[in-house]
């Protein structure tokens, strides 16, 4: 091995959730996903010093039952297939008014606008900071 390459910096990349945890990437991956599915209102919440169950929720709405199965199965192929994560559990996707999606450290729920006000998870879990959500997913957030 040169020893140029033991001093030199590590490489930067552009991608800022690269030195994120795997738990908020996974949450990002979703988050980005649904609003490229156009779930609106996406939103990603840290509940790290809340529960020990898991990390983070991703919470987006869909405006019908196509669109919910898209984004979950969107969802379920880039965390499954692209990040290698493992769903542990999936719930509502037959009444598709509300999806829950488990993947242990990262929860998502994808709502019908109806479930989503009259459940309020943000509202029930006001105590989460909302995480900061990356330009792209911002500008997708935007065009829908």
């Amino acid at each position: 091995m040169c020893l140029d390459t033991l001093n030199s910096p590590p490489p930067t990349t552009s991608d800022p959730t690269d030195q994120a945890p795997r738990s908020l990437k996974l949450a990002l991956a979703a988050a980005r996903v649904a609003a490229e599915n156009n779930g609106r209102d996406v939103v990603v919440l840290d509940m790290r010093e809340l529960t020990p169950i898991f990390d983070y929720f991703v919470v987006a709405t869909g405006t019908s039952r196509r669109q919910l199965h898209a984004m979950s199965e969107e969802i379920d192929h880039k965390l499954e297939d692209d990040l290698q994560d493992h769903r542990s559990g999936i719930e509502g996707y037959r009444e598709s008014r509300w999806i829950l999606l488990d993947y242990g450290t990262v929860v998502i729920h994808l709502f019908d606008p109806e479930m989503r006000k009259f459940y309020a998870l943000e509202e029930l879990w006001a105590g989460a900071p909302h995480v900061e959500l990356p330009d792209d997913i911002v500008r997708l957030q935007e065009e829908t």
